[in-house]
């Protein structure tokens, strides 16, 4: 059955541009809760999808898997969470609950996980994302934000930050201090950063260019910066690295990457790359190398990097932009143009419905509809 109608932005074919867009939530089953969305990240996987690059995409589409949102319904079964709690959402919304991954709490890697965007529910509805006014989310993939963390910093760590967080987690707690690289600093690769600093390791940034050296020096406090593109830089940082973060979400050649890798060392691939990456076995094979992926993180591991940045007072740095600005903010997003995420002010925007007509930026869940 249909519940409430929710409005948002979607795309409607390979173009990506995103145009007012209505629709009809699912109803509110017994462990549900239902959100308005104050908030949602802009990540480089909506604009893959919104494109039809990755998976198979179904339109029209509404991105958006870094909601943060306020609770304004329950289900009659769920008891964690009170109407009016501030709430996140990430980038899967269901798995199966009895796989090996779902019953080690690793829930990402179930082969039936349902994705926020461009997933389809056990009762057979469609997903549409956080670029929209509301969303009805099972309350196992429902995280609860902390008091003392923005909306807005937070919607970020909901699928970039807890892509860096759950793969260096690994390292947290050595008796030496790691010598970091981040490859890559885009939204990903900023928070990167920012979690390797507050493990007490050793950071270089890794980046095809040298426009990035003041932002990751400066402003995220990163140790080192590398120029991939200079031969005689990545020569002389060669067996320096006891891991490298590559959060590059576009085609690049890994050999010259792994050779700044130590014996034993780790590169560990968390971008969503269109394309076959490359390298050669020899190079893994000589330094005792691996290759690694991670794919975003467990649900406990999206609650554990909202505290740990809540605890340690850390910071994203974001544009937050208004629904109207969204295909140019995606524009920007494909020249490097931003420091360092765009985060969507959705609940401050006026979002239109397909005939056009303006919804108002108040939310009254007495009515019928779903509205901003």
């Amino acid at each position: 059955m249909e519940g409430r109608k929710a409005f948002g932005w979607a795309a409607r074919d390979t173009s990506g541009i995103l145009s007012p867009f209505s629709f009809n939530l699912r109803e509110t089953g017994a462990e549900d809760v239902m959100l308005k969305v104050l908030y949602c990240g802009v990540d480089h996987t909506d604009l893959h999808q919104m494109r039809n690059e990755i998976h198979s995409t179904n339109y029209p589409l509404v991105p958006g898997h870094e909601i943060v949102g306020e609770v304004v319904e329950l289900g009659s079964e769920v008891k964690k969470f009170r109407v009016g709690d501030l709430v996140g959402v990430g980038c899967i919304v269901g798995s199966c609950g009895e796989c090996s991954p779902c019953q080690s709490n690793m829930e990402q890697y179930c082969p039936n996980i349902i994705p926020t965007i461009n997933g389809t529910n056990k009762d057979g509805s469609f997903n549409r994302g956080g670029f929209s006014s509301a969303m009805v989310v099972h309350q196992r993939f429902v995280v609860r934000i902390p008091e003392n963390l923005a909306p807005d910093q937070a919607a970020p760590l909901l699928c970039a930050g807890v892509t860096a967080y759950s793969p260096l987690k690994q390292f947290m707690g050595s008796n030496r201090v790691l010598r970091a690289g981040i490859l890559g600093l885009g939204g990903v690769g900023h928070l990167g950063v920012i979690i390797a600093k507050a493990m007490g390791h050793h950071v270089t940034v890794i980046s095809s260019s040298d426009k990035k050296r003041q932002e990751a020096l400066d402003i995220l406090g990163a140790d080192a910066f590398l120029v991939s593109s200079n031969a005689a830089e990545m020569e002389g940082a060669a067996n320096s690295l006891d891991y490298i973060l590559d959060t590059v979400p576009a085609f690049h050649p890994l050999g010259s990457y792994l050779s700044l890798l130590t014996v034993d060392g780790k590169l560990i691939v968390v971008a969503a790359v269109p394309k076959p990456l490359q390298f050669d076995a020899v190079d893994l094979i000589l330094g005792k190398k691996a290759i690694a992926g991670s794919f975003i993180g467990s649900m406990d591991e999206t609650q554990e990097i909202l505290e740990f940045w809540a605890e340690k007072g850390l910071k994203s740095f974001t544009e937050v932009v208004k629904m109207d600005y969204v295909n140019k903010a995606f524009e920007r997003m494909e020249r490097n143009d931003v420091r360092f995420r765009f985060v969507l002010d959705v609940a401050g925007s006026n979002l239109d419905d397909q005939d056009g007509s303006k919804i108002n930026t108040t939310a009254d869940i007495n009515h019928c509809d779903i509205i901003l």
